[in-house]
């Protein structure tokens, strides 16, 4: 299994969703090894921000990196989007403080990646293997890593999610999934980020949600739905949590082999366990893979799984 990186050069721009001020992104290729490097081009001298948790800021309704006071913020989709198709290498220019926000959604940055392609780089794949528990747990609010038995190692990361919250349609959402780059296109990269109308004033004092909209949110209404479209999936709710959980988890900087379990978690218990990983590194491996590799070390892996 080789790194990968993009093979053109990948443009878009839009609104924030919590500063609503517009910015342009440019997703460029990477040399193996270099990892997902931001890269704020509107400051003089155009600081460099590596997506390591190390660079962690903010997990306040949403995740925001930085570095010598220069910030990136709402990086969590973009991170799933580049985690989610297996790009390991890339660099992310942007002339604003924060990702737009597009539909919501990890598609629209899914959709313009593969319409660029990706390209194969001369060095192997790295993987976490999760080999003992870890878990992180705030009162009833939980998200734990366990070892993935000989059955579940098919499919390389499975989470089970589930949230149950005292607000309707939010109440009892739960989710299973087994990542391949396929599952996570067709299940989790369309489900939106979603928000109640009546707490929109609320965020906009405390400086956030001021880019939100029906174009790039669900949202709820007293007793409705307020978007035209409607829902995604009846449980779109629970799987836009899990798109977040994967651009959580790409601060970690590798992808990861195990069994990840949440209840009711979020940006900030997500981002309390990545740091609790490499604050343990007695509870895993890393492992560098090339195909050949798998039949001894991995016997019960499909293939088409990790490399497809």
């Amino acid at each position: 299994m080789f790194q990968r990186t993009v093979d053109k050069i990948v443009e878009f721009e839009g609104l924030g969703l919590h500063t609503g001020t517009r910015s342009s992104v440019k997703i460029l290729p990477a040399g193996a090894g270099e990892g997902i490097t931001f890269v704020r081009t509107d400051i003089p001298g155009a600081p460099r921000i590596k997506a390591a948790h190390k660079n962690l800021v903010s997990t306040s309704f949403a995740t925001t990196i930085g570095k010598d006071g220069v910030t990136v913020g709402t990086v969590e989709h973009i991170l799933a989007a580049l985690y989610g198709l297996g790009v390991d290498n890339a660099v992310i220019e942007l002339d604003g403080q924060e990702i737009p926000i597009m539909d919501g959604s990890a598609m629209p940055i899914v959709d313009l990646i593969e319409a660029a392609g990706l390209r194969k780089l001369d060095a192997t794949r790295k993987y976490l293997v999760i080999e003992k528990p870890i878990r992180v747990i705030d009162h009833d609010r939980f998200v734990y890593f366990m070892p993935a038995s000989k059955n579940e190692q098919e499919d390389g990361l499975s989470v089970d999610y589930t949230i149950d919250f005292a607000q309707p349609y939010l109440e009892n959402q739960s989710f299973s999934f087994s990542f391949t780059r396929k599952a996570f296109k067709k299940e989790l990269a369309s489900a939106r980020t979603f928000g109640y109308l009546k707490d929109v004033e609320m965020l906009k004092k405390n400086g956030l949600a001021h880019g939100a909209s029906l174009d790039n949110a669900v949202v709820i209404g007293d007793e409705d739905i307020l978007n035209e479209e409607g829902l995604r999936f009846h449980d779109e709710f629970v799987r836009h949590k899990v798109l977040d959980l994967l651009g959580d988890l790409a601060l970690l900087g590798v992808p990861v082999v195990g069994k990840l379990q949440a209840f009711r978690a979020g940006h900030g218990l997500n981002q309390k366990l990545v740091g609790k990983v490499l604050e343990t590194p007695s509870s895993w491996k890393r492992l560098e893979l090339v195909e050949d590799d798998f039949p001894k070390i991995f016997p019960a892996y499909r293939k088409d799984l990790l490399l497809g």
